[in-house]
């Protein structure tokens, strides 16, 4: 498996994964399927803000992307990010979730970045120990803040603190 920054060539695969999201998982809580436009004016988005979409791919086969962007739109939250991971259903519990989080990880602390967010749904048990494993620990949790398939969401959020800085204008040390 190959962990790599994505392109417009794997678009449609990208496309693909995050429809299979909407229209099969709480993961994501759209009701509606998007279209290759949304998905290019994403990337080109994450692109501008320096931030990555980074794909795992087998045989020149997207399996998962991963990326992430700022927590929140105000200077305040500069050294925050949010991070999303989708794989295909057909290649989940294979490892590919993780290795996308670990490449996100090293990027975001490569950036500077200090504390990294994850907002999951709180059923979503897989994906919380995932995160856990990987030292994110659970900060809040919103009940019935969402909905899909005709019942409430409760949503979880974790958190990992990527660097030991005390000083937020020192200088982020970088990941290994």
């Amino acid at each position: 498996m190959d962990i790599r920054d994505a392109t417009e060539a794997d678009l449609p695969e990208i496309t693909a994964i995050y429809n299979q999201a909407v229209n099969e998982t709480t993961a994501i809580w759209n009701e509606r399927e998007t279209d290759l436009a949304n998905r290019a004016a994403w990337l080109a988005d994450r692109h501008r803000a320096g931030y990555p979409v980074l794909v795992a791919s087998r045989d020149g086969t997207v399996l998962g992307y991963a990326s992430f962007g700022d927590w929140r739109a105000f200077d305040g939250y500069r050294h925050t990010v949010e991070h999303s991971v989708y794989v295909r259903t057909d290649c989940q519990g294979g490892g590919i979730g993780k290795a996308l989080m670990l490449a996100l990880l090293d990027r975001a602390r490569g950036l500077g970045k200090h504390v990294m967010v994850a907002g999951i749904e709180a059923g979503n048990t897989a994906s919380i120990r995932l995160h856990e494993k990987l030292g994110f620990r659970q900060t809040g949790l919103l009940p019935q803040v969402g909905t899909k398939f005709g019942r409430w969401l409760d949503l979880a959020f974790l958190q990992l603190m990527l660097d030991e800085r005390s000083d937020p204008d020192a200088t982020a040390p970088h990941g290994d």
